[in-house]
């Protein structure tokens, strides 16, 4: 169980009288301030001050637009990151640099980090007998780099891409000079790297440029041999002289073909006309002739002449019937020449038949020819391909290398950082600050003080006061008369709960006092109860099985002890397993509310059986309404629930009843505390249990009686009366 806090009912804090001791006491809170912080000045005065200057560096590409590679974009920049800034951090606090800065500013010599390089004459002494190390120039110059490094801080701004270096030394010129060599040994450092870098990737061009300069010849010379042996000569528009001819050779066969099909067109057209009777001079190629054009001319000035003399002449005269006999001439003529006309047309078509055939044989040869260059072209692009391949390379690293060797002449080696703030002289040390940090020292001892006043005061106990309007548990509740057997009779008690006097009232059973053998009047005490609930709390048991041989009149005692631990602050719940719902009427002021039994035959859930007590804070698992006997048979659960309900609670209270030793066996385990309810140590049930319990060696039971504390005690089974 874990231990809960007493709430010192009897007792509590008065406030006036703790703050009260602080006004008694101001004398010598103050002069015990004064003093620490009088201290604390002279101290800090004979500390020596330190001073810090501090560099910061930008990281960033330093490139510009017309130093820029050639083949490198705008976008193609190394992108600067955290872990790559982290790295710059690295760098800058290595131990190159830190060397470096030593060497040019010989701080060797300085007293300041020289003096942890100075062995002491034990070292010395230790050294010499090859116990320690001997103090060498190395092993010096080993421990002025960690003087250096122990004074260095170096760190990144979050979120952007600075860097601080930052120097502390008792010199200030020394603090500001040693950051910004740091910074200039960086610098030189990032370029003397990229220098390496530009030198190695000229060394490297240089002979592979030589070694592709005779690749490159070597593709070209196999790229012109293959060609001439493959008369693969070159046309226009780069293509195959072969493929070339056979494209125009194509083009003429085709036109060969139109011309000779419009020349049969025609052809036909005019025998078709000559054939029928129709006039020939109507045609098209036929009108087109020259002398047909003349001879139509003529006949049409034969006919005209004709129609003017026939106005005036008869059709029988002889100049008429000249014009006529001229005018048949003329007509056969013109027919003469149409059949001429045809002859022509079919002698071009012949002449195009031929050149249609010549050509075709021409173009099955340049075919055969193409045929033989596509395939041999093939080869060729291929040795084309590697020769341009071998070309571009070799211009690329010869751009390059023109590239690099100007920039390594040049000695350009842009750093892609750049110092954008210089360390200047620190004017005020940062350490020691005398006057925050005295008047931090005046406040840190007044509170000191005055925290050690209160404490003194609260535990010594004069800062303490009883609570007013509180009956403790002890005050005696007398029976004028006394009775063989007790009566559990209620009474209201009333539990001061703040200083207001706000009380909360509950329902408990009080047993009524009892006489002995020697018929003396006992009183009841309830220090008893307390006492039995300290046992509990500083036993740290997370179980109690109580006994209550005498029934219900001894279970009051069970209610009043679950009380009592709840208002001292501990989670406590009560298991009714007595058979009788009496605890559950005096708790919940109902005997019906399911419980124990309920649970045990999985008719209810822990949700419905787990009540709050209607005058406390403790919670309890009555009785419940299924038969206890049939409940019992599965009593196999009964660890499983328990132990479920240690694990929510600080202490599980089982209230067994009349339990006999064998059926407690099953609830007592480890860590479990027993305890035995009496309330007439004469009653014979009382007897047989308490000798029960000791022949079944059971742990030794705590006596709970209403006639104050320890007032019995169990020796070897029996009751026995303490003195």
């Amino acid at each position: 169980m874990a231990q809960a806090k007493s709430t010192g009912a009897d007792v509590d804090i008065d406030m006036g009288a703790l703050f009260a001791s602080l006004w008694q006491n101001k004398r010598r809170i103050l002069l015990g301030t004064l003093l620490i912080t009088v201290l604390t000045f002279i101290a800090l005065s004979m500390v020596s001050p330190k001073y810090r200057a501090e560099t910061r560096i930008l990281i960033e590409a330093r490139e510009s637009v017309f130093t820029r590679p050639s083949n490198q974009q705008v976008d193609d920049r190394p992108v600067v990151d955290q872990e790559a800034i982290k790295s710059q951090v690295e760098l800058i606090a290595s131990s190159d640099v830190l060397r470096n800065v030593i060497t040019k500013l010989d701080l060797a010599k300085n007293a300041e980090l020289a003096a942890s390089a100075e062995p002491s004459a034990l070292s010395k002494l230790l050294g010499a007998v090859g116990v320690g190390r001997n103090m060498n120039a190395e092993t010096r110059e080993d421990y002025i780099l960690q003087a250096l490094r122990e004074r260095l801080l170096v760190y990144s701004v979050q979120e952007s891409r600075v860097i601080v270096v930052q120097f502390s030394s008792k010199d200030a010129d020394l603090s500001a000079s040693v950051a910004n060599a740091i910074a200039d040994e960086y610098m030189a450092m990032q370029q003397a790297a990229k220098s390496e870098i530009n030198t190695d990737a000229t060394g490297w061009l240089q002979p592979e440029i030589a070694d592709l300069s005779k690749r490159v010849k070597e593709a070209e010379a196999k790229v012109a041999a293959y060609r001439s042996s493959s008369d693969l000569l070159i046309g226009q528009n780069n293509a195959v002289l072969a493929t070339q001819q056979l494209s125009e050779l194509s083009s003429e066969l085709s036109r060969v073909r139109a011309n000779k099909a419009a020349s049969e067109a025609r052809a036909a057209s005019v025998r078709a006309a000559l054939q029928s009777g129709v006039q020939a001079e109507t045609l098209p190629d036929v009108i087109a002739s020259p002398l047909i054009q003349r001879l139509r001319e003529r006949q049409v000035q034969l006919n005209n002449d004709i129609a003017d003399l026939s106005a005036s002449l008869l059709g029988g005269h002889p100049r008429i019937r000249a014009l006529r006999s001229q005018l048949a001439d003329l007509n056969n003529q013109i027919r003469l020449e149409a059949r001429k006309v045809l002859a022509s047309l079919e002698n071009e078509a012949e002449t195009a038949r031929l050149r249609e055939a010549e050509l075709n044989s021409s173009l099955n040869q340049l075919k055969a020819q193409s045929s033989r260059a596509g395939e041999e072209e093939v080869e060729l692009r291929a040795l084309e391909r590697e020769a341009t391949a071998q070309r571009q390379l070799l211009e690329s690293y010869l751009t390059r290398y023109r590239e690099a060797s100007s920039r390594t002449d040049r000695g350009y080696m842009p750093a892609d950082a750049r110092i954008f703030s210089r360390a200047d002289r620190p004017i005020e040390p940062y350490f020691p600050k005398k006057l925050p940090m005295t008047l931090a020292a005046f406040i840190a001892s007044l509170l000191i003080f005055s925290i050690a006043t209160l404490l003194h005061a609260l535990f010594s106990g004069r800062a303490l006061r009883p609570v007013s309007g509180y009956q403790t548990a002890s005050s005696p509740l007398v029976r004028p008369a006394a009775m063989p057997e007790l009566e559990a009779e209620p009474v209201e008690t009333a539990l001061a709960r703040d200083e207001a006097g706000e009380a909360t009232t509950f329902q408990t059973f009080t047993p009524a006092p009892i006489q002995s053998d020697s018929e003396r009047p006992l009183e009841t005490d309830h220090a008893g109860i307390a006492n039995i609930a300290d046992r509990l709390m500083a036993s740290g048991a997370a179980r109690a099985v109580v006994i209550s041989p005498e029934g219900d009149e001894a279970s009051a005692l069970t209610i009043l002890l679950v009380r009592e631990l709840a208002d001292r602050g501990v989670r406590v719940i009560l298991v009714d397993m007595t058979g009788s719902p009496e605890i559950g009427r005096s708790m919940l002021d109902d005997g019906n509310l399911p419980g124990i039994t309920d649970l045990l035959v999985s008719e209810k859930h822990f949700s419905d059986v787990i009540h709050l007590d209607h005058y406390s804070q403790a919670e309890i698992i009555p009785l419940g309404n299924h038969d206890p006997v049939k409940a019992m048979q599965s009593a196999g659960r009964l660890p499983m629930i328990l132990a479920a309900l240690q694990s929510a609670y600080d202490l599980v209270v089982v209230d067994s009843g009349p339990a006999t030793a064998a059926e407690l066996k099953h609830l007592v385990v480890e860590g479990t505390e027993l305890i035995l309810n009496v309330v007439n140590p004469d009653d014979a049930d009382v007897t047989v249990t308490a000798k029960a319990v000791y022949d079944a060696r059971l742990p030794q039971p705590d006596i709970l009686t209403p006639f104050g504390p320890d007032a019995w005690t169990l020796e070897a089974g029996k009751l026995v009366r303490r003195a």
